[in-house]
């Protein structure tokens, strides 16, 4: 009798090793797997159980928080949401988030080391921080400015300054009011499929996510090689260009839209942005010559500007 009892505690005990060993192995080798499962809910009930940082423009957040009084505890809300989507994008409890949202998902949801007062403060608390501010470059007159001219167009502007590459307004039009993904439930998914399938695509960020010719503000450029070649030595005498400009080798006639181009200084030509003025400053400057002296390559190929990958970053809810 005793020998069987043996062989049942030794059956027992082999049956808690076996399962402490399962344990063992679900901790330490599946437990990312098992986090990024979309069918686990817990990280985003996580995520939203405690209100997030703010994003501000100066001093003012056009971001907030609401209570939900549901599972989800907070939902993000938006001050002038068209205005400011594309540099805060949209964190949404069914959607994820984007841009800024997602960029500083670590710092905005109080996940980030950065906010802890001591290190592994996190790991012997088992807590995180408050959700931490994100303060950024953009100019809120700036940006008013932009958008407002912009009013009724598709288009984009970028106006970062140069000295240090601090964007200062970030407007991309037609929009959109992020605060309508915040949340979960059919309003939300009619938001999203309406806005996907608008054809004016209000959520395409045109200032990050599109490319686009330079147009005239390579008149700029075309200026600084003039002067850098001693085409032109003087920025207000006369430039001997007609218009319209036959452009070299061909019988293709260059317009302009603005007036007082013809003959117009280089100053003038950059004041009223001349077509013509231009394309013959540039034909006569020649661009390997200036490519050369700006520390360009006769080996570099043209066509190839990389397109940073942080532009389509977007995180989903799990």
């Amino acid at each position: 009798m005793i020998r069987y009892i043996r062989r049942a505690a030794a059956f027992c005990l082999l049956l808690l090793v076996a399962l402490l060993a399962n344990a063992a192995r679900i901790q330490l080798f599946e437990a990312d797997e098992l986090d990024d499962n979309p069918a686990n809910r817990r990280n985003t009930i996580v995520r939203y159980d405690q209100p997030r940082g703010n994003i501000l423009v100066g001093d003012r957040a056009v971001t907030g928080n609401k209570e939900t009084g549901e599972q989800l505890s907070f939902e993000r809300t938006y001050l002038h949401g068209p205005l400011y989507a594309p540099v805060t994008g949209y964190a949404s409890q069914t959607y994820g988030t984007t841009l800024i949202e997602n960029a500083e998902d670590g710092v905005l949801s109080g996940t980030d080391s950065l906010l802890a007062p001591l290190p592994f403060w996190d790991e012997f608390t088992r807590g995180r921080q408050p959700g931490g501010n994100v303060v950024t470059t953009v100019k809120e007159s700036m940006q008013r400015a932009a958008y407002a001219g912009l009013s009724g167009r598709r288009g984009a502007v970028a106006a970062l300054e140069p000295s240090t590459g601090r964007i200062l307004a970030l407007v991309s039009t037609p929009s959109y009011d992020p605060e309508r993904l915040s949340g979960t439930g059919s309003a939300v998914t009619d938001a999203w499929t309406r806005l996907n399938a608008a054809k004016s695509l209000p959520m395409l960020n045109r200032a990050i996510r599109q490319t686009y010719p330079p147009g005239s503000t390579f008149k700029i450029v075309t200026a600084a090689a003039a002067l850098d070649a001693r085409v032109v030595k003087d920025a207000e005498a006369p430039t001997d260009t007609p218009s319209p400009y036959v452009l070299p080798g061909t019988r293709t006639t260059l317009p302009n839209e603005a007036t007082g181009c013809e003959q117009a200084s280089l100053a003038d030509a950059i004041r009223v942005s001349c077509n013509t003025v231009m394309a013959h400053l540039g034909w006569r400057s020649g661009w390997r010559g200036w490519w050369r002296r700006r520390g360009g390559s006769a080996s570099t190929r043209r066509g190839c500007a990389s397109r940073p990958g942080w532009r389509g970053a977007t995180s989903t809810p799990t």
